[in-house]
């Protein structure tokens, strides 16, 4: 497995239906991925999840974006054929005229390479946690690292990402 880099200028692009079934994605989705969009339409956006990933990190977009916040994150995604890259992620809601979410809408762009190491030590870290104690001791570990940089979630991730230098 090799690591695939985002160009400057890539704009990952998908949305999903409230089950997180790929309902839409751009043709940078089809690029890194590697996946034709009659491969990818209909199926769970998790069939590019990386196993590096925590389980956690998904639990806490899902409980996030389902309360109709928007989050962002790291992620390292999984090509069709094996390969991996990371992205940087934006997941919003999408509500209709009522305020009642319809669908969520992702974009994902090249991550800030400097956060990478520190992101790939917490997620180790909570993936260890989860090994020993499954989610709930993953959450608690994740809590536990932000709460010792005085921020929040989404602050700390959009921190590393922008204003790491």
């Amino acid at each position: 497995m090799k690591e695939i880099f985002l160009t400057k200028d890539a704009l990952i692009t998908s949305k999903t239906d409230l089950k997180g079934n790929i309902i839409y994605a751009n043709d940078d989705f089809s690029k890194y991925a590697g996946y034709e969009a009659k491969e990818f339409l209909g199926k769970p956006h998790n069939i590019v999840r990386h196993q590096d990933m925590p389980k956690t990190v998904f639990k806490c977009l899902w409980d996030t974006i389902q309360k109709g916040e928007e989050i962002f994150a790291f992620v390292k995604n999984k090509s069709k054929n094996g390969d991996y890259y990371w992205v940087f992620a934006n997941v919003t809601p999408s509500f209709d005229s009522n305020g009642k979410i319809i669908n969520y809408y992702s974009v994902r762009r090249a991550p800030n390479r400097k956060a990478l190491p520190i992101i790939e030590s917490v997620y180790n870290t909570i993936l260890e946690k989860e090994k020993q104690g499954g989610i709930k001791a993953g959450l608690e570990a994740l809590i536990e690292i932000v709460s010792s940089y005085n921020v929040t979630y989404n602050q700390l991730v959009f921190d590393l990402q922008e204003n790491l230098k």
